[in-house]
């Protein structure tokens, strides 16, 4: 069933129609996590009109357990019937706080963006390339589930791919099903990593799939004994889990960063818009690598297969994948600086917030860069580089009073709470390696 088939209708309707019986109805918190109810048909449409009710402190968006109720509003054009469990659909939903859209939803901030891009006459447009590593635990800990996926460069094997065909096949199925378009599909760079494709859309519908995305991936991977993770980087010595994002802006139904007459086919509204996500590619790094593990990706020295994919410097090139910004081809450019840890609404958000401003002020991009940045770049000692820590990106987030004010001031404060927490917790841990190097001391 895709998404277009839903607008306009009540939720109510839907569910007569496709013999729903129960909907997810999910909303995702500050951090990236999805919480929900599971609401009976017969009961939806005191829902769609007045939301579900949460207590806003079980879940990360800065709320105390005195507050108020939250209501998670859901948005009737993000349905989505959960292929593997017919009778039950999906929603995306906007959070609530006393009548009012919440400051600090994930959701409500990306669409107040969308906003602003819609008053400009643009849709924003996005695809995201989604990895994930599948593992199977045991007394060891997580390990590559294929015993037989050791290769030193698996990236694109048929073998390693073929093995995991039925899990990989049944996500595509559905994906049609679904009316996403998969078109490809392979193993990644990593031992035991995989990534599916499928077609762009417009930015919000690319959110919501992606959320989906996840939690059917890791339901499909725990029917069958595996745990699917999209974590940055799980392994030390293996290329991490990028969700690289391309994109683009149209109006009335053309697409405004293509020029057919420019040599890498983009309009200087398209080079515009990329030097604005240059320009705040600092601040960026938290909300699009927002772990600590994040920075185990970026930067990262080497791995098995001699290279890690991920971006070190602020630079663009055209389809070469060493530099922050990619151009793959006309009309659209990649960044690559976002992980399968990202929050994909606040992500976008500041990319787009970012993109605008390029535009709004005619930056420019300067030269691009057709070299091999994991090889030769330290000879370009005035390029930034990206943070090295999540403590150092979120010191970038907090100078950029763009990205900030994207944010809104209540969620800013309660990102930055959480993560600050985040990295002092991590901090006052003792790690084993620690103790192997000084127990001598």
């Amino acid at each position: 069933m895709t998404t277009t088939l839903t607008r306009g209708k009540a939720l109510a309707e839907l569910a007569k129609e496709l013999q729903l019986d129960f909907f997810l109805v999910s909303y995702t918190d500050l951090l990236g996590g999805t919480r929900a109810k599971l609401v009976p048909a017969a009961k939806i449409t005191t829902v769609e009109n007045d939301g579900a009710c949460f207590a806003p402190f079980a879940s990360n968006l800065g709320l105390g357990p005195d507050a108020h109720d939250i209501a998670a509003v859901p948005d009737p054009n993000s349905l989505i019937v959960l292929p593997w469990q017919q009778n039950v659909g999906w929603l995306a939903s906007d959070v609530y706080l006393d009548g009012e859209p919440f400051a600090a939803s994930p959701r409500v901030i990306f669409k107040k963006v969308l906003q602003q891009c819609e008053n400009l006459g643009y849709s924003y447009k996005t695809g995201v390339e989604a990895e994930f590593f599948l593992l199977k635990k045991s007394e060891q800990g997580y390990q590559i589930a294929d015993t037989q996926d050791t290769a030193t460069r698996p990236c694109y094997d048929q073998l390693n791919l073929m093995r995991q065909f039925e899990l990989i096949s049944t996500l595509v199925g559905y994906m049609e099903e679904l009316g996403w378009e998969p078109y490809q599909c392979d193993h990644e760079d990593a031992n035991g990593q995989f990534e599916i494709n499928w077609t762009y859309s417009d930015a919000l519908t690319t959110c919501d799939r992606h959320v989906f995305f996840k939690y059917m991936v890791k339901t499909l991977a725990e029917q069958r004994g595996l745990t699917a993770t999209f974590m940055p980087k799980p392994f030390s010595q293996l290329t991490g889990n990028g969700a690289h994002i391309h994109m683009s802006l149209w109006n009335d139904g053309q697409n405004i960063f293509a020029d057919a007459t420019e040599e890498m086919g983009l309009s200087n509204i398209a080079y515009e818009f990329l030097a604005g996500v240059l320009a705040h590619g600092r601040g960026l790094a938290a909300l699009c690598s927002p772990t600590i593990n994040s920075y185990r990706r970026i930067g990262a020295t080497t791995t098995a297969s001699g290279s890690t994919w991920s971006p070190r410097y602020i630079s663009y090139g055209g389809n070469n994948r060493t530099h922050m910004i990619r151009i793959p081809e006309g009309g659209r450019f990649e960044c690559r600086l976002v992980d399968g840890a990202a929050n994909l609404y606040l992500a976008l958000a500041g990319i787009l917030a970012a993109g605008m401003e390029g535009m709004a002020k005619h930056l420019t991009a300067g030269k691009r860069l057709d070299e091999n940045m994991f090889v030769r770049g330290l000879e370009f000692s005035d390029l930034p580089t990206l943070p090295t820590s999540l403590l150092e990106a979120l010191q970038c987030l907090e100078k950029d009073s763009l990205l900030m004010q994207t944010l809104g001031e209540q969620a800013a404060k309660t990102f930055l709470d959480f993560k600050y927490h985040e990295w002092n917790s991590y901090n006052a841990q003792v790690t084993s390696w620690e103790v192997e190097q000084y127990v001598n001391c």
